[in-house]
């Protein structure tokens, strides 16, 4: 994609949904870390429906060490992987406590020497929690790139390195997720929703999808008035 296309790309996102936000439900830099290491492998929905109980019970790591790991698992039983991921909350909380006060980090490498914290959860807690220009790159965000050859790359890390040339500076901190909630929402997995997206004639992804009757009819219906 040229240049003055990904600007525009992302100038559009950003008009649509000029603050966009994560959709994990956080009260600040820990309980992010925590949902966002939930949510590996299982919709925000689902870790939004534990940890709303699961925070109020516990939401620093003292807390969450003083609960267990049974206990952890009590809550987050719903979440898929949740024995590995109470392990790895429960161990992190911990380390956290011996080696950094009790305080999440702001460095990646700090993050990622956290257990069951990888490059992807390091980026999302370095951009939502702490303002950092990182691109946390998903199956939403690497599918998306793909397509729209915005940062095409066979690999998560192919597609970060790319993201990271080629998103203009006005729209760095929230490219990731204007690209999640693109990808989420409207250029989706199996059927990709072109017909009513917003970069559309940006994007050489083929062949584009076209609209369902329904919104023909609403589509001719609109223009009829």
């Amino acid at each position: 994609m040229k240049q003055a296309d990904v600007f525009e790309f992302f100038r559009r996102l950003a008009e649509l949904n000029p603050e966009p936000e994560t959709e994990l439900e956080y009260r600040d830099s820990y309980t992010l870390l925590v949902a966002v290491a939930l949510s590996a492998q299982a919709t925000d929905v689902s870790v939004n429906l534990a940890t709303r109980k699961l925070f109020a019970v516990a939401d620093t790591p003292e807390k969450m060490v003083a609960l267990g790991e049974e206990g952890l698992k009590a809550h987050i039983r719903t979440i898929g992987l949740f024995n590995t991921k109470a392990k790895n909350v429960i161990a992190l909380s911990e380390k956290l406590l011996a080696e950094h006060g009790g305080k999440v980090p702001q460095d990646r490498a700090a993050l990622e020497s956290l257990p069951g914290v990888g490059r992807k959860t390091a980026n999302v807690v370095l951009n939502t929690a702490f303002g950092q220009e990182t691109f946390a790159v998903d199956t939403h965000i690497f599918r998306v790139c793909n397509r729209t050859r915005l940062a095409s790359g066979k690999t998560p890390l192919e597609v970060e390195l790319g993201l990271e040339k080629m998103v203009p500076a006005p729209f760095r901190r929230g490219a990731h997720h204007w690209l999640i909630l693109h990808g989420r929402y409207i250029c989706k997995a199996r059927k990709p929703e072109c017909w009513r997206c917003p970069v559309v004639d940006l994007c050489p992804y083929q062949p584009k999808t076209p609209p369902p009757a329904s919104a023909k009819r609403a589509q001719s219906a609109s223009q009829a008035r």
